[in-house]
């Protein structure tokens, strides 16, 4: 009786193994709408794939995952191939995609704008960047498949326009999954050569042809070389990635080496106008030098020197005649204050001058004796002090003070009994 019941493991195993064996589910091509993406960190990809009415679940593992060339998002409608199977855990039936395109653009135009896009936040784009490419430049470095139209195409457009500069072929893959690493390799090898500029390039091609050069790690390899960098892919529609961070981005291989070097005619032609300049401008300045040494030699000073000279020597007995003048004035004018000092009377008669001064110097002296208070003591007069101070009034008295009374052979010391003030 129990024999007719299943487990829900031996129903869903079961489930699977119908589908796993199904060879239409084995190889299933869905479009639909991404919802719900999640990249895990070990690289796998979970999403549901839905349209207007129904939904499934998928899954996409890192080693089908890491193939892609753009990032799956929410929203994004998609074209995926890949089987139906059975989730064990949860008896949902999902898809495991094996290859994803967008649907109506194609991965690779979708992968080249989110790396266009994410580069240039980061600034690898920036004019600010860019190292200018030297005028003359006897070095040039070319990366590039050794056979071909472009490498053919860019040695001989320097060898015509530049034929003494120096070329050194650096051969590489530039095409295939291979490619992106040797370009690399290359420009380290080539950054290190003490080139004075990088050829990077090829010929034309589909975008596929062409997607080694819209690599991420080939765009920070020429972001990070210090030799400045030319970059001249596919024909003149043709836009890649290492255009964009590259110092000169050219239409064609032919443009790149255009641009690197100048054409010798050009610089012959140059060198010829700067001859022409230098003549012309030394002739110029010895004329002019001329002019002026003929101007000179006929100038009056250098035909009459002596000239000079005598003016000099005139002006030099005038100034001497005024100096002596000048002093004659200063002593005659001394000597006549002298006379005058010495007839004085002071001279004559000094004692009267003595005698002068003795009577005012007495005079002074009888006035000082007259204003002596002590002068005054000798007349029966006495002066009153209390704390050493003098006193003129009875209001600065009281009783019981003790004052000093001053004579003139001497001083008292008495105590007031008694203050009376007159009326």
């Amino acid at each position: 009786m129990d024999d007719k019941y299943l487990s829900v493991t031996a129903l869903t195993r079961y489930i699977k193994y119908k589908l796993d064996n199904d060879v239409h589910l084995q190889e299933v091509y869905l479009r639909g709408e991404i919802s719900n993406f999640k990249a895990h960190t070990r690289g796998h990809f979970y999403f549901t794939i839905k349209d207007e009415t129904s939904r499934i679940n998928a899954i996409m593992f890192s080693f089908n995952a890491s193939k892609l060339k753009f990032m799956p998002e929410d929203g994004m409608k998609i074209l995926v191939k890949g089987k139906i199977s059975v989730f064990e855990s949860t008896g949902n039936y999902q898809i495991y995609v094996e290859e994803m395109l967008e649907d109506g653009v194609g991965n690779l135009h979708i992968a080249f704008e989110q790396l266009k896009k994410k580069l240039e936040a980061e600034g690898l784009f920036d004019v600010n960047h860019k190292k200018q490419i030297p005028k003359i430049p006897m070095r040039v470095g070319i990366i590039t498949a050794p056979t071909g139209a472009a490498v053919k195409d860019i040695l001989s457009t320097i060898k015509r326009r530049f034929p003494i500069c120096k070329t050194i072929l650096f051969p590489c893959l530039v095409q295939g999954e291979l490619a992106k690493d040797d370009i690399v390799k290359k420009l380290k090898i080539a950054d290190d050569y003490n080139l004075d500029v990088i050829i990077l390039g090829r010929g034309g091609g589909s975008i596929e042809d062409l997607w080694p050069f819209n690599e991420e790690v080939v765009a920070r390899a020429v972001y990070s070389c210090k030799t400045p960098i030319i970059s001249g892919v596919g024909h003149q529609i043709d836009f890649t990635i290492c255009d964009f961070v590259s110092d000169v981005r050219a239409e064609t291989p032919t443009g790149a080496a255009e641009r690197a070097v100048p054409k010798l005619t050009d610089i012959l032609m140059e060198i010829d106008n700067y001859k022409t300049r230098l003549t012309s401008n030394i002739k110029s300045l010895l004329e002019n030098n001329k002019l002026k040494l003929k101007k000179l030699s006929e100038s009056y000073v250098l035909k009459n020197p002596l000239n000079m000279y005598e003016v000099k020597e005139q002006k030099l007995d005038n100034l001497i005649d005024k100096l002596t003048t000048c002093m004659n004035t200063v002593i005659y004018t001394n000597k006549a204050k002298l006379d005058i000092l010495k007839s004085s009377i002071i001279f004559k008669e000094p004692g009267i001058l003595y005698e002068n001064k003795l009577k005012i110097t007495n005079h002074l002296i009888e006035k000082l004796e007259i204003l002596n208070p002590l002068n005054a003591l000798k007349r029966g007069y006495s002066i009153i002090k209390k704390n050493n101070k003098c006193i003129s009034s009875v209001k600065e008295i009281k009783k019981e003070d003790i004052l000093d009374v001053k004579l003139k052979d001497g001083i008292i010391l008495t105590k007031v009994m008694e203050v009376k003030n007159e009326k």
